[in-house]
């Protein structure tokens, strides 16, 4: 069912897709999708945290981030970055996501909740365990990395602008890892 929704929220958007299509879709009795499913609102919620766990899942690992600091950060991003950047479904997802953000603010809120919010978590709970670092503030550092990660995704993949301001991924990734190891330097 949610493989049969994305495929049409991606092509028709969040108000141009109907149970019905998502049922017909998905192969499965309207009242099948009823079922597991409240409203549109609800399906549309349990697809944004399927897609958020599979795209943390994808990039955090199991969440036990362990390790040295310049090692995980380097990871985390490198991560973020190689599976964003190449899956056009999830690009086409976050557009759709935004492009809705004002008429159903409650669902890009779901996508906050259930995708940036986790993150931040587990990496500001990483940063904390590493005293080494002398981080003033391990939850901003965190929120810069993160910030910094998506915005570079935002902006080469899902805003089509890598044209317009190319960048390898590479030298993004190792100022990130040196911004934060310089703390410890300092």
């Amino acid at each position: 069912i949610l493989q049969g929704a994305m495929q049409e929220f991606l092509q028709n958007g969040y108000a141009g897709t109907s149970m019905d299509k998502v049922a017909a879709t998905a192969g499965v009795s309207k009242p099948t999708v009823y079922n597991y499913f409240k409203d549109k609102e609800g399906l549309f919620r349990a697809l944004i945290q399927y897609v958020a766990e599979s795209r943390c899942q994808q990039v955090m690992g199991d969440g036990n981030l362990e390790g040295r600091p310049e090692v995980v950060i380097r990871r985390l991003v490198t991560n973020a970055i190689e599976s964003e950047l190449h899956d056009l479904d999830y690009q086409n997802f976050v557009r759709l996501v935004a492009g809705e953000s004002g008429r159903f603010p409650q669902l890009a809120q779901a996508f906050v909740e259930y995708l940036t919010k986790p993150a931040a978590d587990q990496l500001t709970a990483y940063l904390k365990s590493c005293p080494e670092l002398e981080l003033p503030d391990p939850e901003a550092t965190a929120r810069v990395i993160l910030g910094a990660t998506v915005f570079f995704i935002m902006t080469q993949s899902v805003m089509h602008g890598e044209h317009i301001m190319p960048m390898e991924p590479q030298r993004l990734v190792d100022s990130l890892v040196d911004l934060v190891m310089r703390s410890q330097a300092a």
